[in-house]
């Protein structure tokens, strides 16, 4: 891969592991704290440059240093690409959560569609319906975001590798169910579609974009994926990383 001015690009993925979390599955396996938070702010300044670039966000909602933090950080997984020096070109948050958990410890349950007179029932309703089909599986259910590609490689085909590894990674720990919101803004809602993201339901009803204040009204669209519905024009891509991933460096903070 070439960048605009000619070089090449080397890179891998690396994964953030949260406290406590379940590693058995993977080989290359390091406790740093220090690289751990390193690669984590660097994560969250792509973020926020991306979405203040995009025009989401404001300064006031950013650290000092530029960084775009969640409270969702801390207890998710982080799957990041990194260059050969080490330092972070994309990045997505993958956050498990247990097969018990409710509507209100979700992070959507914060959004503007939740609060909605209208539609927040049918946001709830169909949220628990996925909830209890996730639990009838055996898989878990899962909350992705925090989506972000540096500008050289938002042309290439990083950012459907970076979602389709995030599919390979569900099915690794044994299949999910799960919610992403994506902005139809930067386009992210239709990459997201094309590899197997569905608009969220409720009684036949699609759930419909929505503005948040949070994020500069920016139209925002909930999808809800099935790791097991990939595509099949990227199956093979899935295959790929599921032979790769146990492979993939996972650093842990302690």
């Amino acid at each position: 891969m070439l960048t605009p001015n000619g070089t090449a690009y080397l890179r891998r993925y690396s994964l953030l592991a949260p406290d406590g979390a379940e590693t058995a599955c993977f080989h290359s396996i390091s406790t740093d704290p220090e690289r751990h938070a390193t690669l984590l702010a660097e994560a969250q300044k792509l973020r926020g440059k991306s979405y203040f670039e995009m025009g989401a966000l404001d300064p006031s909602q950013l650290t000092a240093d530029g960084r775009h933090v969640t409270d969702a950080d801390a207890r998710s997984w982080h799957l990041l690409t990194v260059n050969d020096r080490g330092h972070v070109l994309a990045c997505l948050r993958y956050l498990a959560h247990p097969v018990n958990v409710s509507f209100t410890e979700l992070a959507i349950a914060h959004s503007a569609l939740a609060k909605s007179a209208q539609w927040g029932q049918h946001l709830r309703d169909a949220i628990a319906r996925e909830i209890h089909c996730a639990r009838s599986l055996g898989y878990s259910y899962v909350e992705m975001g925090g989506w972000a590609i540096t500008e050289a490689l938002r042309c290439t085909t990083e950012a459907l590798r970076m979602v389709v590894t995030a599919y390979a990674l569900a099915q690794l720990w044994g299949g999910a169910l799960g919610i992403t919101t994506a902005s139809l803004r930067s386009c992210s809602a239709s990459i997201l579609r094309r590899i197997g993201g569905r608009k969220l339901a409720a009684d036949g009803v699609e759930l419909p974009a929505y503005s948040d204040a949070q994020y500069k009204s920016t139209e925002i669209e909930i999808l809800r994926f099935d790791s097991s519905s990939l595509n099949v024009r990227y199956r093979k891509w899935m295959e790929e990383s599921m032979a790769n991933l146990r492979d993939v460096p996972v650093i842990q903070a302690g």
